[in-house]
């Protein structure tokens, strides 16, 4: 499925799950006709994410619904601002509330931390990536908000590349058996699939040198990038002369906010980093109920 149909399945599953049998507070409040009007207040400076997604909620719901958007997706926001006005039934407004209040909060807290990160990153080549350590059933919006941010979209799952981590290699009984059975299950079963290796030392490093550069398999291009990972700076500067140039390279693993340009300095390709979502603070955003 693309994107909007992942997005309709996540809305449809998390409007079932609030609204239930029905949402009785305004069943039994509220005449079913009756229309009014909302806007979305900003509580925090950041960065606007969920804008898209707020007006495909209630469109959802109501697919008539007059949505005005005051700002837009990437956009910094300042205390007091208003991001939309929506016009809609009451019912409508009131069963995407929360919906829409908890993507947004979220999403937005996520883009507005990935621009911190990101802005650290512009002097140098080193691009930002995220991870797949997001909340279960809500990876689509936390990467989108991720994208917003300045981020990129790494793997957003298990499918769409091949990424042998430290776990797969020791199973499988050591990092060279992993990567020539990886090969040999790619030219059989999944010609268009990238592989990403995970070297936890220097010694990894040089073995997945060496069979890149000996073995006629690695023509193919199936090794795209190697994942140094919980390397210090210092290791990484070495582990990039063995490399010189022959694959992609990736770093990971502790690495924050006060340390990311020391590692971007060492001219690493990519800095994968999951703490973009999950150590990222909700930005608080309210829907008020105005016209009345």
């Amino acid at each position: 499925m693309n994107y909007n149909q992942l997005l309709q399945l996540l809305i449809k599953n998390a409007l079932v799950e609030d609204i239930g049998t029905g949402d009785y507070s305004t069943l039994s409040t509220i005449e079913i006709d009756a229309e009014g009007k909302a806007i979305l207040k900003i509580k925090d400076n950041g960065v606007l994410a969920g804008m898209d997604v707020a007006a495909k909620i209630f469109r959802y719901v109501q697919p008539n619904i007059k949505f005005n958007a005051l700002k837009k997706d990437g956009d910094l926001t300042k205390i007091g601002e208003i991001a939309f006005e929506v016009k809609a039934k009451i019912h409508t407004i009131l069963q995407c509330e929360r919906l829409v209040l908890n993507c947004m909060q979220r999403m937005s807290g996520i883009a507005t931390l990935t621009k911190q990160y990101a802005q650290k990153l512009l002097p140098y080549k080193t691009q930002l990536l995220d991870t797949r350590k997001t909340t279960p059933n809500f990876r689509l919006l936390e990467k989108e908000a991720v994208r917003i941010g300045g981020g990129i979209n790494h793997r957003f799952g298990l499918y769409d590349m091949i990424m042998l981590k430290d776990n797969h290699i020791d199973y499988c009984g050591g990092i060279e058996k992993a990567i020539i059975k990886a090969w040999s299950y790619i030219e059989q079963y999944h010609p268009d699939l990238k592989i990403v290796v995970e070297a936890r030392n220097l010694v990894d490093v040089k073995k997945v040198i060496t069979l890149v550069r000996t073995d006629n398999s690695a023509d193919k291009g199936q090794i795209n990038r190697i994942m140094l990972d919980n390397f210090t700076t210092e290791q990484i500067v070495a582990a990039l002369k063995i490399i010189d140039g022959a694959l992609e390279t990736e770093a990971s693993g502790g690495i924050n906010l006060n340390n990311i340009e020391s590692y971007a300095a060492t001219g690493v390709d990519y800095i994968s980093c999951g703490a973009i979502i999950h150590q990222a603070k909700s930005m608080d955003l309210s829907m008020k109920a105005v016209g009345i």
